[in-house]
């Protein structure tokens, strides 16, 4: 039995995520039966076609991208680009930073989340290596239409987040082995807004990138996002959502139901909150807490995370 899970991050998250999977090739007795890293995924900031969650950052070099791609890859992990910026047209299918991304990963062995027809064409036609996976920012809340989406030539379907739970639903899908869970989503179930964060995302991410070429009193402001329906949500505060799926209904409920895809969502969390969940889902319980000071040291000894010490004083 494997029970696959796909974690977020290509940047921000590098460093975790490859500190993970080499616990889980070194010590895989301390984590939760049939564990597998089946995917790193997220953009190498600050990508066009992203969606779903915002970038901050400029730019990566092209040496941290083909080195980011072939370490991850050397571990037998596909590098999975969330494209499904939803706004595109079909002038944005030139831009030259993508596509360098989308190249440098061309070797038959990674993914690319897809929303945007105009997208998914293009990435069909020049990128055909390239495994693709439907979205969940495309917000199917039918069953039969999640099964006419698994009629498609996807890899993977992510199922809508609302979805969670409801197993007499999940129950009419026909081909659950090519559906991915979203487990621990931050926003509220029947999020009313979702959709326009999604879009926000996308006009904010086209301003930042059209910044760049700007001088600081040209550039335009980016539009401000609240949102007061989980936005700053945790592991721990999401529990008591219905659409919450705990480590126990993946392995009791899920997986004999014949599900074996688990997303882990995260890309813009902070290191701390991410390994919370990291442990919360993959550790076996009598061992989290040693994992979770083992993950936490690594990353201040690596200078991922910096503790600083106070200052020196003087007496008197």
């Amino acid at each position: 039995m494997e029970v696959k899970f796909h974690l977020p991050g290509l940047r921000q998250n590098y460093p975790l995520n490859m500190l993970v999977l080499s616990m889980l090739k070194q010590k895989p007795e301390w984590f939760r039966e049939g564990v597998k890293i089946a995917s790193f995924f997220g953009e190498f900031p600050t990508s066009l076609w992203n969606g779903g969650r915002p970038s901050n950052y400029d730019q990566c070099d092209a040496a941290f991208v083909r080195n980011v791609v072939k370490n991850i890859n050397a571990q037998g992990v596909p590098v999975r680009y969330t494209y499904t910026n939803m706004l595109l047209t079909r002038e944005d299918l030139s831009d030259p930073y993508c596509n360098f991304c989308m190249q440098v990963a061309d070797n038959g062995m990674n993914e690319v989340m897809v929303f945007s027809p105009v997208l998914e064409e293009y990435i069909r036609e020049k990128y055909p290596r390239y495994k693709l996976n439907s979205s969940t920012c495309k917000e199917i809340r039918d069953i039969a239409q999640v099964n006419e989406e698994l009629e498609k030539d996807y890899y993977l379907v992510v199922l809508d987040y609302n979805f969670n739970n409801q197993f007499e639903k999940l129950a009419g899908i026909r081909d659950k082995a090519r559906c991915e869970i979203l487990v621990n989503p931050v926003c509220t179930p029947d999020c009313p807004r979702r959709g326009e964060h999604y879009r926000n995302v996308a006009r904010n991410q086209r301003t930042l990138l059209e910044n760049r070429g700007l001088p600081r009193e040209q550039q335009k402001p980016l539009e401000h996002w609240y949102c007061e329906y989980g936005e700053y949500n945790c592991i721990h505060t999401i529990k008591n959502y219905s659409t919450y799926v705990s480590p126990e209904d993946i392995w009791e409920k899920y997986v004999p139901m014949g599900f074996s895809h688990f997303k882990i969502e995260g890309r813009t969390a902070n290191l701390f909150s991410l390994v919370e969940t990291y442990v919360h889902y993959l550790i076996r319980p009598e061992k989290q807490g040693e994992v979770r000071i083992l993950l936490l040291n690594n990353l201040v000894s690596s200078k991922v995370l910096t503790v600083n010490h106070p200052r020196p004083g003087r007496w008197p």
